[in-house]
């Protein structure tokens, strides 16, 4: 990364994996609920943290992302 922050093209990189990881976080968040294995449900929520501290830190990347 540049001085100037993030290129365009970065930025709408960053915004793709921040919405990819929005959608497994919210897959296995909802998942857990139609699970009845414990073994399956603790899986689970272990991508769900692993998915939570990742957009943590794509997020932190925003910080140098240019707007149009």
């Amino acid at each position: 990364m540049d001085q100037n922050g993030l290129a365009f093209h970065e930025t709408m990189e960053l915004h793709e994996m921040v919405n990819f990881k929005t959608i497994c976080l919210l897959q296995s968040k909802l998942m857990q609920g139609a699970c009845f294995d414990s073994d399956l449900k603790m899986m689970m929520e272990k991508d769900a943290q692993q998915s939570i501290h990742q957009m943590n830190e794509l997020l932190e990347l925003y910080k140098g992302a240019r707007a149009f």
